[in-house]
């Protein structure tokens, strides 16, 4: 009886007695851009920090390490913070307030970061761009549909510069995929694979509350703003992610993040047409009503998205872009390319089929017509560029900083954020609704 052979297990063995070809990866590094030195007194940036949080903290402490670029105000409605401004700054003097309003009102401020909760972005750009102020506003743009048309309104209708905080737009990594996916490395997109998995509380955003947290060091009723009234919550100020009131779950948090960089390598700048989600809450049952596992599949003008976000078991990040000419892995700290032939680099297994003689004709035909010369066997090569943490704020901070004093395009601007953030909406829709969405461009909703 013949031995049935696998397709794996055939083109495995085919390809190392024919072929003859070897694969090899090389390995990149891309050099980051380098930071400005000296900065002349009068080209100094002084700005004015809103929302010292957990992102805030960290946007705080590394825009002031850029080369001309000062704190001059923060403003939080938690006391608590206050301190953490004055600790990261190592200012004790710096003038804090509960009230953000004040730094829009001082003239010595040229610009405003703001980490606010999402239910939040919409009043805080829109107020800072009426008052004059350019602003960094934290991704996602938006907490609604209507939130981020206002913000995409009040921006171009002040001039005013409107970076929103998906860093990795500013990475090398992305501006090197961008590059050779339009060389045609890969070919047209064909399909593209979004994925990212956690599996610990902090990262599905069980945080601890400050342990002094009380109505009388916190603005309880304005923290709320518009969101229903509701007694005084630690866990709802610690983990405003996981209610839809504050919060747009992980699609706010972590797609945005995945859909932004997508954007950037394929030089997109739209809304999708369709969203179909599916999700639960799986792994945290802790009042949440955001899912903590969520899938997506997105209609990009006929390019279909998958997203798989998972707060209950840990996988890398990785954007995986998918043409006929090969693929592209992106990760945090590399770009990963591989190339593919797109033809038959051995004899059909749909030879098996044959009988034993015309089978053993056709293999001989194929590898007369087919097989490289002696010496001159194919090499089939990844390359690999490594490159600087694609999640590092000081490249995407700098270059709103630089445009501030410029007025130059930044990397992620008003429209570009806003179609961010719609797909986020649109996944988010699509699960509470239980079915699919699309984009109504002619009246810039969501329907089903």
């Amino acid at each position: 009886m013949r031995r049935r052979v696998s397709r794996r297990a055939f083109l495995q063995g085919s390809a190392a007695a024919a072929a003859g070809g070897l694969l090899i990866s090389k390995t990149v590094l891309l050099e980051a851009q380098p930071l400005p030195r000296a900065v002349a007194p009068s080209d100094r940036v002084r700005f004015g920090m809103i929302g010292i949080g957990m992102q805030g903290s960290g946007l705080l402490g590394g825009a002031i390490t850029l080369p001309g670029v000062e704190c001059v105000g923060a403003a939080d409605l938690y006391d608590g913070r206050h301190t953490l401004a004055k600790e990261i700054t190592g200012n004790t003097s710096l003038p804090t307030t509960r009230h953000y309003q004040e730094l829009l009102d001082r003239k010595d401020i040229d610009c405003i970061v703001a980490a606010v909760p999402d239910h939040w972005h919409r009043r805080v750009v829109v107020d800072a761009c009426n008052a004059g102020k350019d602003i960094y506003c934290e991704k996602p743009m938006s907490h609604n549909v209507a939130d981020g048309l206002a913000m995409v309104e009040a921006a171009q209708k002040n001039k005013r510069v409107l970076q929103i905080g998906s860093q990795r737009v500013s990475s090398m990594l992305c501006a090197k995929a961008h590059e050779l996916y339009a060389a045609g490395a890969i070919g047209d997109i064909e399909m593209v694979e979004l994925t990212l998995g956690r599996n610990d509380p902090t990262g599905a955003w069980e945080y601890p509350p400050p342990t002094d947290l009380s109505p009388q060091n916190l603005d309880w009723d304005t923290w709320l703003n518009d969101a229903p009234k509701v007694p005084f919550n630690k866990l709802h100020f610690a983990r405003w992610r996981c209610w839809r009131a504050y919060g747009t779950g992980v699609a706010g948090d972590l797609m945005v993040h995945l859909i932004s960089g997508m954007l950037v390598t394929l030089g997109w700048n739209e809304i999708p047409k369709s969203a179909t989600a599916m999700g639960s809450i799986v792994r945290f049952p802790d009042g949440r009503d955001m899912p903590d596992f969520h899938t997506v599949l997105f209609d990009y003008h006929g390019i279909p998205v998958y997203v798989r976000l998972d707060l209950g078991c840990e996988t890398p990040e990785l954007a995986r872009f998918m043409g006929p000419k090969g693929l592209f892995d992106a990760g945090e700290f590399e770009l990963r390319h591989s190339p593919q032939s797109g033809v038959d680099m051995d004899p059909s297994y749909y030879s098996f089929s044959f009988p034993a003689k015309m089978r053993e004709e056709y293999v001989k035909q194929w590898h007369a017509e087919h097989d490289p010369q002696l010496g001159k066997e194919p090499v089939h090569e990844d390359t690999v560029y490594k490159g600087h943490d694609w999640d590092d704020v000081r490249p995407h901070l700098q270059n709103f900083f630089s445009s501030v004093k410029s007025r130059k395009p930044v990397t992620e601007d008003a429209v570009f954020g806003n179609n961010a953030a719609v797909a986020c909406h649109m996944a988010n829709e699509s699960y509470f609704r239980q079915k699919p969405v699309t984009w109504d461009a002619a009246s810039k909703t969501i329907k089903s």
